[in-house]
Formats: C-alpha cells, structure tokens, sequence
C-alpha cells in the first residue's frame, strides 16, 4: 500500500453515504428502535444466565465423577460465553447499550474479561484500527501480516501457503489458546500494529492483563481442581476442548465476513485515495450470511449482517435484519455490490479464497 501515512476515500459523487443513512434512518421507527434496545438487554441478560449458570453447574457438580459430563459442562461454558461475546461484549464496545458510557463499559469490560481475553486491548484494535480502513493492508489490524495464513492480496506469499487452506482448520482450533496465552501479552508489548503507531501502553495495563488471566485461570481451572473430585489432567483435557470449541464457533462466525472470494482489499493509489467512497467500501469489504433472519441475528449477535454493522456501527444489532433490506436495495440502485451468501456457502468461498491466495 502507498502512501500510509495519508489515507482517503474516495470522493462520494453521487451522494450515496448521505442517501443511505436518510433511507435506513426514514425506514425505522422510534419505537422499533426502543424495542430493539430492549430485545439487546433482554440477550444480555438470557446468555448471561446461561454462560453464568454453566459455570455455576461446574461447580456444584452435579454429575458426580462422570469425565463426560465434565467435557459437556466446560462445552457449555464455552458455548455460551462466546454466544454472550457476539450478542453482548461487542454490541457493549460500540455503545449501543446506553447513552451512559460507564454501562456500557462495564458491560463490555465484564461479559468479555471474564472470556480470559483482554477488553481494553482487544477494543483499541477494534475501534482505532479495523473499522476505520477494513480490509485494507496496513490499516486494518485483522489484516496485520500472518506468518502462518495468507489473509490478504497484498501480503508476501510463503511456500507452504499453497496448502493454507487444508491446514488452516487445524490453526483456527487453537484461535482462542493462542489468544489467550500469547497474543494478548504480543499485543501488549507491540509498537506498530497495521495503523496503531508507536503504541507504548501504561504500566496499569500490564497489571489489568494480569489480574484478568489469574481470576479468569482461576475460576476455569485452578478452583474446579481444587473443589472437584477430578484429576488435574481430566481438568485440563476438558478445558482444552472447550477452548477448541469455543475456537470454531469464533472463527467460523467471523472469518467470513470478510476474508472470501467476493469481499475485496482495496489499495491507494499514489495520492492515498481509495477507490471507493466510505459507505461503498464497507460494502465490498463485508459479507453478510443469513441477514435477514432474526433467528441468525439472535445467535451471531448481528455478525451475520456485517454490512450493517460497518455502515451503522453504534445502532443495535438488534436492528440489523430491518435495515439490511435497505441498504441492499440502496446498493441496488446505486449498481454497488452487496455480499451475502448462506453461511454453509460463505465458509466454502473462505477456504477457496485461502487456496487462491495460497496457490
């Protein structure tokens, strides 16, 4: 990519950023945005429930010395504790909770610490770095060069990327593991992520990264040891399943929305304009699965209607399966493409964009 330091999008001509938000905003209703508040606490406090009773079911044990039971108790966990991060920590880090920013940090930095995983760290490359320039290199962090996985056009291609897409199911088990042990504390101590320049974080962070991994090693596997009739090793082979569970349901909800054939990785060109404007950028970055469903949007937390979430970042997911027919029929007219394909079928097209980009 040139010219990093000064990036622009290109100029919208046809007005189409300003025609979009007056459709979408003249398409809902006060009152369908009060009831799509209220159906986000109303996740919130339902997988909140599940995710906490399941720990709570760990604990009280009531299966007795039953290994299976044990595995099926920490896959629950982490079931719905990452169903809570989709429905929940994310809609909580954009704001959509409350106009009060201490609830939704405090939803935010509760629901998702409580994963093992980092929330003020995790949030700063989230908000400063992928949703300003998504899908383009070295401005997105989800992009930052990957020395196992190709996940970008523009980035240098290695030997053993033409068999990526047969070993990266392998990789994407370990997603969580290798977040929660390593990536956090890389992150921590990284300059220079994609956009994120000459980062040096306080003291007071590395202190939170601590005490959020010891209470979260310690309620998952430190006091079921202690409390439970189970054998170390049976504690840790649990625990290691759950995290590669947890692992696929996270990767598989998001790696397709955008890293497929039809989503693209714009460049600038020597004046550092991209080639679209913002609203159609995040059109042809993004890959929506299922968005109309309510049912989908229950489960994925409005990930399924990414292009809604990147056009709308601060409406409640809640909302998304309303105004994505608006926004394809704005793209319609305007003739910029809208990406949307079945789950089952977004997937397919990742691992044929791995194979491509590996080739």
């Amino acid at each position: 990519m040139s010219n990093e330091e000064h990036i622009f999008f290109k100029k919208d001509d046809n007005r189409f950023s300003q025609k979009l938000n007056k459709y979408v905003y003249d398409s809902i209703s006060v009152s369908q945005l009060s009831q799509s508040k209220k159906l986000l606490w109303i996740k919130l406090i339902i997988y909140l429930f599940l995710f906490t009773s399941s720990i709570s079911i760990l604990f009280l044990n009531p299966y007795g010395k039953s290994l299976f039971a044990l595995i099926i108790n920490y896959a629950s966990i982490s079931i719905f504790g990452t169903l809570l991060g989709f429905n929940s920590s994310h809609d909580a880090c954009h704001g959509t909770f409350s106009k009060k920013a201490w609830v939704n940090n405090l939803i935010f930095h509760f629901t998702f610490n409580l994963q093992g995983i980092s929330a003020r760290l995790w949030r700063i490359r989230h908000l400063a770095s992928h949703h300003l320039f998504s899908n383009v290199d070295g401005c997105d962090a989800d992009i930052d060069d990957n020395p196992l996985l190709r996940f970008s056009p523009h980035h240098p291609k290695k030997w053993y990327m033409k068999y990526q897409h047969i070993y990266a199911p392998f990789l994407y088990s370990l997603y969580l593991p290798v977040w929660i042990f390593a990536k956090d504390f890389v992150y921590l101590n990284k300059k220079n992520l994609a956009n994120l320049k000459n980062q040096n974080y306080p003291f007071w962070y590395t202190i939170e990264l601590i005490l959020v991994k010891l209470i979260y090693f310690g309620y998952i596997v430190f006091l079921p040891f202690y409390f439970l009739e189970f054998s170390f090793s049976q504690i840790l082979l649990s625990y290691s399943i759950m995290l590669v569970i947890g692992s696929n349901i996270f990767i598989y909800t998001l790696i397709t929305t955008h890293f497929t054939l039809e989503t693209e990785f714009p460049i600038t060109d020597k004046y550092g304009f991209l080639p679209y404007n913002f609203s159609q950028h995040q059109l042809m970055t993004s890959m929506d699965y299922h968005p109309k469903s309510q049912i989908a949007t229950f489960i994925f937390g409005g990930f399924n209607c990414h292009a809604a979430h990147h056009l709308f970042p601060n409406f409640p997911h809640t909302i998304y399966p309303i105004i994505t027919p608006v926004i394809e029929k704005a793209a319609a007219e305007h003739k910029y493409r809208y990406n949307v394909l079945s789950l089952v079928n977004a997937i397919k097209s990742h691992f044929l964009f791995l194979r491509k980009l590996g080739a």
